[in-house]
């Protein structure tokens, strides 16, 4: 009983943050104003995310003393740093070169205390150790999901949704390896997250903004790390549940590279933005995501629990699934 009334007090908490969030960013013109990439068309109030950043902070320090200390305040330490460039992003933009060098500074510091994957363990083939070469892995995976997440948040309440969706799946796996620091901060970004979907819902009040999608991409790429001790399970773990975002990210890149274009100029070919310009609407496709996270996440229980049934799931239904979609979706009529 104690849990679901801690769920609502965050959940209204985080509401109650978005809405003061949305008045200040109005006061203070803090406005995503519609460009080429864009999926709206009036000048929106960005940043709402921070309230998500604030329940999330809030929860992570009231566990250090249950945690372990210098992992803990590693990720409170970097979290904050993250969400802070995000912010300074979300009110007057900062130039690609300065947040990757923040990001990297990041990344280098989490995996000099948190560690990084040794090994990586691939369903039906097994453990592959991964040695040296794990350090460069670990390195762009949360260099990677801290920037994927970001351009992943492009129409309303997909970012918020698979948050929601991506931190549920946290919270059974890490309750089924005992770790109470990673189902906490979970629960803090399931509960926020749905705190902020109450503005961000189609027609979104309020975007979630650089200073919470960077916070969560971030989040989402250290738990694995949090949650194991460099175990080859964690870092599929941690793939299988982004995989829509990484999916999309990662294949409109490789494209867009694989054409020579600019793959840091704006754009409209990730499959989320092909499905808007074929005529569906942002809830309909963030509940697609959103279910497709919730999918990922279920099987990863599965084969956290060991089930024979998972693996072949995982390594031949969901890569079907998402060349299915694509296919779909270039079908469609812009």
């Amino acid at each position: 009983m104690f849990n679901y009334i801690l769920f609502f007090t965050l959940t209204i908490s985080s509401s109650l943050f978005v809405y003061l969030i949305h008045h200040y960013a109005h006061k203070r013109q803090i406005l995503d104003h519609p460009n080429e990439r864009s999926s709206h068309v009036m000048p929106t109030p960005r940043g709402g995310g921070l309230a998500i950043v604030i329940m999330v902070i809030g929860t992570a320090i009231a566990l250090v003393r249950e945690a372990d200390l210098n992992r803990a305040l590693v990720y409170i330490a970097c979290g904050i740093m993250i969400a802070f460039l995000g912010w300074r992003d979300d009110v007057s933009s900062l130039s690609p070169k300065v947040r990757f060098i923040v990001q990297s500074l990041v990344a280098a510091i989490s995996i000099y205390v948190l560690g990084y994957f040794k090994s990586v363990t691939i369903p039906l083939f097994g453990e592959l150790q991964l040695g040296v070469v794990g350090i460069i892995i670990t390195f762009l995976w949360i260099l990677g999901l801290t920037n994927a997440y970001n351009f992943m948040d492009g129409i309303d309440g997909i970012a918020g949704g698979v948050a929601l969706a991506g931190a549920c799946a946290w919270m059974f796996i890490a309750s089924n390896m005992g770790n109470n620091f990673v189902f906490w901060i979970s629960f803090a970004i399931a509960a926020s997250s749905l705190g902020f979907l109450f503005h961000n819902w189609q027609p979104a009040k309020i975007f979630m903004g650089d200073v919470a999608s960077t916070f969560l991409g971030y989040t989402f790429a250290v738990l694995p790390l949090l949650s194991a001790d460099e175990g080859g399970d964690a870092l599929m773990l941690g793939t299988l549940i982004m995989w829509t975002f990484i999916m999309d990210a990662g294949v409109t890149f490789i494209r867009r590279a694989i054409k020579r274009e600019n793959v840091f100029a704006a754009h409209r070919t990730h499959l989320y933005q092909r499905l808007v310009a074929g005529g569906y609407k942002h809830a309909a496709i963030s509940l697609l995501y959103i279910f497709l996270t919730l999918l990922a996440g279920l099987l990863s229980y599965a084969w956290s629990l060991g089930q024979i049934y998972a693996p072949p799931l995982i390594i031949i239904g969901l890569p079907l699934i998402w060349i299915l979609l694509s296919r779909y979706a270039k079908s469609l009529k812009k």
